[in-house]
């Protein structure tokens, strides 16, 4: 298939660009700027509400990862409207312009966040079908999720897939957790009791190209694997392999609220997730566990 990626240079989109080139799908990539890349680059301007309609017109497939990094800064209000409208707005223009020529995809597959069901630390484990939760990413998933399901409108089978982190030696949010355990100051974040769900690159990379060619797939699947530790079992396991100490004592929760503000409830709270949807489609993970994920990523190398 011809198959569009917006967010194509990120940390998911350049392995998933080169593993759907192996598979012989033709790579399109959707850009700000016209840049040099192995794949066929369109660009667009989300700001300005344009794009350049070939991309929309050759494409079998949309796989949209486009999205401020959560992370990248703290959460100020003009922030928190630029992960909102990155998401939502790019969501529109693409719907937008295919509804304006009556364009239908095979399918759509996006990018979400098991953080939409909140930043909250529970014995409850969510599955699909429970609720949105009502704080600030909460929201951003309801709102981005509802951006791509317009697309059922065009005939068009949606796939959602609410990622978990996603370990990656080349970055995201493990590059940063494991700079303090390799200087040896390993320690628990808050409580150290709110659960990490996480899943390793190459399994995220493998569900978005079952997505992709299994056409049985459709609606939201929460993608982490079964191994969803507490934060102090988190650190804990990363240091034992990295052959790291781990200390006692919790860094406090008031440190990284001065230091994060709101973005900090991302590290303090966190509840599990249940995979039985994916698991039901026949996906198999290679990375079970985090002590071998961790292995494959910084000792097997």
């Amino acid at each position: 298939m011809n198959i569009l990626i917006t967010g194509g240079t990120g940390l998911v989109g350049r392995k998933l660009s080169k593993i759907l080139d192996q598979k012989g799908h033709s790579v399109a990539i959707l850009s700000r700027k016209q840049e040099n890349s192995n794949y066929k680059v369109y660009t667009w301007n989300i700001e300005q509400n344009q794009i350049d309609i070939k991309a929309i017109e050759e494409s079998d497939c949309i796989v949209h990862l486009a999205g401020a990094n959560i992370g990248e800064k703290p959460w100020s209000k003009n922030q928190k409207q630029l992960i909102l409208d990155s998401r939502v707005n790019s969501a529109n223009l693409l719907f937008n312009t295919a509804k304006k020529i009556n364009k239908s995809f095979k399918c759509i597959v996006s990018a979400s966040a098991v953080g939409c069901y909140g930043a909250v630390t529970s014995n409850h484990i969510f599955k699909e079908t429970d609720p949105f939760g009502d704080d600030f990413l909460g929201n951003v998933c309801k709102n981005w999720e509802s951006s791509i399901d317009q697309f059922q409108l065009l005939n068009t089978r949606v796939v959602k897939l609410r990622t978990s982190m996603v370990l990656d030696k080349d970055g995201g949010a493990l590059s940063k957790i494991i700079k303090p355990i390799k200087m040896g100051v390993a320690s628990a974040l808050g409580s150290g009791k709110q659960y990490v769900t996480w899943i390793h690159i190459d399994d995220l990379v493998n569900i978005y190209l079952k997505a992709i060619e299994d056409e049985n797939l459709s609606g939201a699947y929460n993608c982490s694997s079964m191994d969803q530790k507490t934060n102090k079992e988190f650190m804990q396991t990363i240091a034992k392999v990295l052959h790291k100490p781990f200390w006692p004592f919790n860094v406090p929760s008031f440190v990284l609220k001065s230091l994060y503000g709101e973005m900090a409830n991302i590290l303090l709270e966190g509840s599990r997730v249940d995979i039985s949807k994916i698991l039901s489609t026949g996906f198999k993970f290679k990375y079970n566990y985090l002590e071998e994920a961790i292995k494959d990523l910084y000792v097997n190398v």
